[in-house]
């Protein structure tokens, strides 16, 4: 038997879901990241004289969703709740399909809550599609093959 050819997955196929938001067509999903800080350390003890590397604290995100913009005003509400006090944290997954639109891996991010809104620019000589824009500040992304 032949080796299979694995290709790598396209881009354009996900879909996102969040708790207690309508499943939407979103056009971009951008942020799915993770990194942290070194933290030095060194006792009297240590021989060389250089400093060791511990891992620090992880920081994810922000994730950026965009979308076409239309009547549901769900994530402008859910921006207002955190904009007037309200605590609204929710979570969610991004799910990266195949062509044949089967899942294939997921990236669960956790506590999330909107930061930013941004509405579309307006040009009366244009023809683009409105996008609106939410920036969420996550406490976590988990990776997942589904």
């Amino acid at each position: 038997m032949a080796d299979e050819r694995i290709d790598p997955f396209r881009t354009f196929n996900f879909r996102l879901e969040i708790d207690n938001v309508p499943v939407a067509a979103f056009s971009d999903v951008t942020g799915l990241q993770s990194d942290g800080d070194a933290a030095d350390y060194r006792t009297g003890m240590d021989i060389p004289l250089t400093n060791r590397k511990l891992p620090g604290l992880r920081k994810f995100g922000p994730i950026a969703l965009k979308r076409g913009m239309v009547k549901d005003t769900t994530l402008w509400d859910w921006y207002t709740n955190i904009a007037t006090g309200k605590p609204d944290r929710r979570n969610g997954t991004v799910i990266l399909m195949d062509e044949q639109r089967n899942d294939v891996l997921r990236w669960h991010f956790e506590n999330a809550w909107p930061n930013k809104m941004q509405a579309s620019e307006f040009k009366a000589g244009g023809n683009e599609v409105a996008i609106e824009t939410i920036e969420l500040i996550v406490e976590g992304i988990i990776l997942e093959a589904a």
